[in-house]
């Protein structure tokens, strides 16, 4: 199985250690995004994945390009054109102090493309699995008609569609991603729904607000997700990441897989974080490789919140470890691998 993700990649401007913005006289220069931090993943995990964006063809896209290139994903349906590659500034946080990100990344070469310059057609031949997350119809207007053409003909040719909700409130209001991702939810197969995206997203009470009594609202999300099921009978599964956070950078952190009716937990990690960028990401990456690997649905959200909290430990937006890497992670939690 082939899986095909389609966002947007941007240059990442970090600050020293823990300074912030404010304080910072240099920044440390990296790339990522949703999208292509999935496909990195798989790549790792030695799955065939493909990435299509759109980048601006000067010296700076094609640095980008060519880091996503170099862990082995497929990058020859990019579209090269436009001016500006997006940028996010990352301040690490710590102790009670939040991590900030400030987006710069209005009139990217992505933001600005029209939805004519991407054949669907040729762009998923061969592809098994589309991803994308709420991030991309947030991006523009043209890039939300975009991703509506991408899942209608996905759905007419039997691609199976997942989706993750990655609410953003810097990026649109509750009301245009309730509009939006209302709509877009009747073409997906399963939904990654985490924290806040539940409410923000769709419109569905699931979690208080409260990140330090994530796990202990276990209930709240089950039925939350259900719910999902119940409004979107298209969509087949759901899975989500539950945490207790105590500090910024110390919690407990688990995974929950609902699907053909029966619920699915995995351990519960406690880990302390040296990066928090991306976990998401790589929980999403995780679950595409039970599925393109055919796990069973246990194995799968085993090996989906391992391959998350191991990305805790690395710093920058790509998980860079292995199947055998993440294997390890669970071995330490359950030594019955071959469930």
């Amino acid at each position: 199985m082939k899986v095909m993700t389609f966002g947007e990649i941007m240059l990442r401007l970090k600050t020293p250690e823990y300074l912030r913005i404010l304080q910072a006289d240099a920044f440390e220069a990296s790339y990522g995004g949703a999208e292509s931090n999935v496909a990195v993943s798989l790549a790792m995990f030695g799955d065939e994945a493909a990435y299509v964006t759109k980048l601006p063809d000067n010296p700076v896209g094609l640095a980008a390009l060519g880091e996503v290139r170099r862990f082995g994903v497929d990058t020859s349906r990019v579209i090269r054109g436009g001016s500006r590659l997006g940028i996010y500034y990352f301040e690490k946080g710590t102790d009670i102090r939040p991590t900030n990100v400030v987006y710069d990344r209005e009139y990217s070469a992505l933001a600005l493309s029209e939805a004519a310059e991407f054949d669907w057609e040729t762009i998923l031949r061969d592809i098994d699995v589309f991803y994308f997350s709420g991030v991309t119809p947030a991006i523009s207007e043209s890039v939300e008609q975009e991703v509506r053409e991408a899942l209608a003909f996905c759905r007419a040719h039997g691609i199976q569609v997942v989706c993750d909700l990655n609410y953003r409130s810097k990026m649109w209001s509750t009301e245009k991603a309730q509009k939006v991702m209302g709509e877009l939810m009747n073409y997906v197969d399963l939904c990654i729904a985490n924290d806040e995206d539940f409410e923000s997203t769709l419109g569905i009470h699931a979690f208080d607000g409260d990140m330090a009594h994530g796990i202990d609202q276990i209930d709240s999300y089950k039925e939350g997700m259900k719910e999902i099921l119940r409004q979107y009978p298209g969509c087949k599964a759901v899975a989500s990441v539950l945490r207790n956070m105590r500090t910024v950078e110390d919690g407990d952190w688990m995974g929950i897989y609902l699907k053909d009716g029966v619920f699915y937990e995995s351990p519960v990690h406690t880990v302390h974080s040296l990066e928090a960028v991306g976990a998401g990401d790589a929980f999403a990456g995780g679950l595409l490789h039970g599925i393109v690997r055919e796990f069973d649905p246990q194995k799968t959200i085993d090996f989906a919140i391992s391959a998350s909290v191991l990305k805790l430990m690395i710093q920058k937006d790509f998980n860079i470890v292995t199947e055998k890497d993440v294997l390890q992670v669970m071995k330490s939690k359950d030594t019955n691998l071959q469930r």
